[in-house]
This record gives C-alpha cells, structure tokens and sequence, in this order.
C-alpha cells in the first residue's frame, strides 16, 4: 500500500513504513472511565476506526491496542464524592463506553487492557528506568522520573524544559506528590497512597504501597502487546503534552524505540470551544442517541479530516442527516431493483475485496483525505441514480457494489449488518419496505398525473414538491413519470 500520514513528531506527512512487512501495530490512547462517554470521546475511536478498515482493506493485519485508564485521581476523587467504591463507579462507566463504541459500529480492539490488570509491568518498567538512571524515589513512597536525565524529553512537542513550568496534567496535582521532586517539571510514577484514599485502590512495592502516575500505563501496556518499537501511537491532540510526552520519555528510557509515528486527530468544538465538562458543554453519547440516529452521528464524527475540528450543532447534524439519508436512499432503491432484476445479492463480506476507484484509493492514501474519498463516493451515487432513471441495471448494481464498498471503508455501509436496521427497518420479507415506499409514492404520482389532466397545474406542483421535500425525485417523460429517491 501507499498509505501516507501526518506525523505529529515531525510535522510532515510520510509514508508509513511498517516495523514488520504486512503488520501494523496501533496503540490508541482510550477511555479514563470517569463518567459517561461524550462525542469528544467517539472522535478519536471513530477516526482511527477508519483507519483500521483502510489497513485491513489493503490486506495489512493490524494489531490494534486500546487501553482502559480504570485507576487515576479523577476516578477516585468523583467515586468518592458520590459515595461508591472507586472500582464500582470506574465498571460502570468503562460498560458506557463499551455500548457507545457498539452503538456508533466500531470495530473491537484487538486487546483493551485496564490499566489495574498491568500493575506488575508497571513496576518492572519503574524499576528499569531506575536502573538506567531516569527516575529516583524520595523515600516518602512516591517515584518520579527525572526529566533533566533524557536528552530528548520535550522533542515529541518541540518544548524546552526551561520554558516549562510542570510535566504534570494539573488534575493529578496534589501537595503531598509534589513535594517530594527534586525538580517540579519531573513527574510522578508512582504515587504514594494516603490516608483519605480507600485501601483497594493501593498495590504493594518496593517503595512502599500506591498506585501507579497516568502515564506509566500506557508504556507498559504498549510494550508488553506490541513490542519495544510499533508503528502508530494514535490518541486526541490535547493528549500530546503532558500525557504523549511524557509516555515517549518513560519509553525512551526504558531503551525501547516506541512509536515509529504519532497521529493525533483533532477534538469537537460547540461554536468554538473545544468539549470539556468543566465548560458544560460536554454531549453525552447516550443523551444524543435519543434523537440522533447513530449513522448520522457516526457520518458528522468520522467524515471530517481526523486533523481538522468537527464543529458539532443542529446544521452539522442536518447536514450529515442528509447526506447519510441520500446515500441510504440509493442502497434502499438499488437494492430492490437489484432483487427485482434477480442479480445476485451483495454479501458484506465481499466488499473486502471489491475493486475500489483509483480515486478513491489515492484519496484514503493521501492522510486518510475522507472529503476526497466523499467526492469519489458521491460520484458513483449519481451514476447509480442515472442508471436507475435509464432503467439501466447492470450499470446501476455496479455502482451499488461501489457505492457500497467504499462506504464501508467508513464504517456507514447502508447494507451491513449494522446500518441496515436503520435503513431497510424491521420488516422481514424481501422488498417490504420498498413495496410499501413504492405504493404511496405512485399514488401521489398518479393523483399529480390527475391533476394535470384536468389542468390544475397549481394541485400538480403541489404534490411534486410534497415528493421533492420528501427526498423524492420525479422525472417525467413520453412513457410516464418515473422516481427515484434523491
């Protein structure tokens, strides 16, 4: 494959140079289940969803990690304050995530580790930095490591240590982790625990019982499921400082090589302002699910360049409605035609090897270009709906097979599985719903065709353009008024 990204390390777009031929690894910075997952969240899982069916289309076996953060201070601190036990409030939420990443039709993981499953890893690799001399413990139980003591720390975000004031993500600042630093930009790997936290969420060792800092999860687990060095280290841009910094300096070392490229998509703003709780502007995924579709959410997350801002409110859903809505009207409509016609029905799982348009292919290729690739796919949308005006079939189940294919590379197929409830409904039977849409619309066609025997040219407008805001396109001509969704 050609599959070229932007690498946030280096700021350039490269070609991606598998560490192993014909293998990607992925890790993929997941949920702090904290509380119920929002639509910030589903842009990263959505993003990168997308570039996994891409690999996988190209014939690549990925290995994709994405880790659940099931211990921090923020987990324990609102556990606490709604009076549950920290490991309790962390299952609840992480089953919340689990049910959006469904809901919104991603592909699992290869592996989701808690980072509670991987304490022993966490504390070979503490003891390893110790003994490269990267970290050093202040006696008092708590770990840190020393920032002075890697040539590269900050060149993930082209920082200088001088110009910083702290290492540390300001909801995992407290008094008593603090004071123990030689220097206040090191930062802590492990903490200490104290009187006011519960005893379960503590793990023994040598320095004396805590638990792990946030960032230290991630280097063990990415070593320990894809090895020293991988492919792509992915997560939000709001990650890369501290969080990914300080991820690729414990790696570092450690002597392991770590991430070969960094792809970060950008995060949802609501008129301007990027989503955080503490702005309350959060959208909690389950909330919008109630009157979203869950295609139409997955088309406004996922069809915007991952490193472009997606702008979420009401004419940002109105517009992916409609597209999903056109795209789905030609599935529908082809698909019925199709069976009428008695051509073979599509199995989904033969779009995996469905020739796709050169330019399709060099637009997923040219850092996952999803507009680009949208413009190739609105192009066999037309020819599909030309061919079906023509009554030209084979040309039409060619472009429902294209159509169909490379939406799937999105993960919005109209005809999978997980999409088609949502577009063929619950009938059962084979062109149901179809028959029914059929019926009710050469009704109104034939009361229009009425309407302008008798002249009533005003009643005859009328009903077309009930059918045109309906999505329903008429076409007149010598051997009568045909339809076809828009």
């Amino acid at each position: 494959m050609n599959l070229h990204l932007y690498n946030s390390a280096t700021r350039t777009v490269e070609p991606l140079k598998p560490v192993k031929p014909g293998h990607v690894g992925i890790y993929l910075c997941g949920a702090t289940v904290q509380g119920s997952p929002h639509i910030g969240h589903m842009r990263s899982a959505v993003a990168f969803d997308t570039l996994i069916r891409w690999l996988k289309y190209n014939g690549i076996e990925v290995t994709y990690i994405r880790n659940i953060t099931d211990i921090d201070d923020k987990i324990l601190r609102k556990s606490a304050e709604a009076n549950q036990p920290w490991w309790a409030w962390a299952a609840k939420f992480e089953r919340e995530f689990a049910a959006a990443y469904e809901a919104l039709g991603l592909l699992p993981p290869t592996f989701e580790p808690r980072a509670t499953a991987h304490i022993t890893d966490q504390l070979h690799l503490i003891e390893r930095l110790m003994e490269r001399g990267h970290a050093y413990a202040d006696g008092q139980g708590n770990v840190y490591f020393d920032v002075h003591s890697l040539d590269d720390y900050g060149s993930l975000t082209r920082q200088e240590l001088a110009n910083m004031r702290t290492t540390e993500d300001e909801s995992q600042i407290d008094a008593a982790t603090e004071a123990g630093k030689k220097d206040p930009r090191d930062f802590a790997l492990w903490k200490a625990w104290k009187p006011t936290e519960p005893t379960t969420a503590a793990w023994e060792s040598p320095w004396g019982k805590g638990r792990p800092g946030w960032h230290l999860e991630c280097s063990a687990m990415s070593e320990r499921y894809l090895g020293e060095t991988f492919d792509i280290h992915g997560g939000g841009i709001d990650l890369r400082f501290p969080h990914h910094e300080n991820e690729q300096a414990q790696s570092h070392g450690a002597g392991w090589g770590f991430a070969q490229m960094w792809v970060h998509n950008a995060w949802v703003t609501l008129k301007g302002e990027k989503m955080s709780k503490s702005l309350g502007n959060s959208l909690l995924v389950a909330d919008i699910l109630e009157t979203v579709p869950a295609p139409v959410l997955r088309f406004a997350l996922g069809t915007v360049h991952h490193r472009s801002t997606v702008e979420y409110g009401e004419e940002t859903i109105a517009a992916a409605q409609a597209t999903w809505e056109r795209f789905a009207g030609f599935v529908t409509r082809a698909t019925q035609l199709a069976q009428q016609q008695q051509l073979p029905e599509i199995p989904e799982d033969a779009l995996a090897s469905h020739p796709l348009p050169e330019a399709f292919c060099q637009a997923m290729d040219d850092d996952l270009n999803v507009a680009g690739a949208l413009a190739v796919i609105y192009e066999h949308l037309k020819a599909g709906n030309s061919a079906i005006s023509a009554s030209d079939f084979e040309r039409m189940y060619q472009a429902l097979w294209d159509v169909r294919a490379m939406l799937a590379i999105l993960g919005l197929d109209p005809g999978s599985a997980q999409w088609a409830p949502f577009v063929f409904g619950n009938m059962q039977g084979e062109g149901q719903m179809q028959q029914a849409l059929d019926h009710l619309v050469t009704a109104v066609i034939a009361e229009r065709a009425q309407a302008r025997a008798e002249k009533d040219w005003a009643k005859a407008d009328d009903l077309r353009d009930r059918l045109t805001a309906a999505g329903i396109i008429v076409e007149d001509s010598p051997e009568g008024a045909r339809w076809h969704l828009a």
